[in-house]
């Protein structure tokens, strides 16, 4: 399928939507939400090797599945730990999407993220490529299966954040 024609095919604009939604709900620090966007069985991982695909016999920045996404959540949302005092206001882009696979039952894109933060009288920009499997359900109840945030400076020193990326 031609990348023109992918794109107007409304299974690849669900995952889209679902995308730009999740980068929202991260922005309004809406943790909850989008805790509720992940399939039980998804992974939320942040590589340290940039071309890694094994993700479970690699040093990860996160590698989160249903248990740690929610303890991940409480502890942005109870205040007490350093994510959480004075957390950054962020503002995301989502764009340059690339479709890598398009089923009945799944999408998954390949995107380009870019996250201003403000925190504590400063100024942060980080850069992503991401890759989302969108597991489409019926009714339009469509939720991420896999999130994979590839920090371009993942190699680096990186500080605590103070947001979900």
């Amino acid at each position: 399928m031609s990348e023109v024609l992918a794109f107007s095919d409304p299974r690849v604009l669900r995952a889209i939507q679902l995308i730009w939604k999740e980068a929202a709900l991260l922005d309004a620090k809406d943790y909850q939400a989008w805790e509720q966007m992940y399939t039980d069985d998804a992974l939320y991982v942040i590589p340290i090797d940039p071309d890694t695909e094994d993700f479970a016999a690699s040093l990860n920045m996160v590698y989160d599945d249903k248990r740690m996404r929610r303890l991940r959540v409480e502890r942005m949302l109870q205040g007490y730990s350093p994510s959480a005092v004075a957390a950054a206001r962020t503002v995301r882009v989502v764009s340059r999407f690339t479709v890598e696979n398009v089923g009945d039952e799944s999408v998954t894109l390949r995107s380009a993220q870019i996250l201003n933060a403000f925190k504590r009288d400063k100024f942060s920009t980080i850069g992503a490529e991401l890759t989302h499997e969108i597991i489409l359900g019926a009714g339009g109840e469509d939720r991420i299966a896999l999130k994979v945030a590839r920090l371009i400076d993942s190699e680096d020193a990186v500080s605590a954040s103070g947001f979900l990326l």
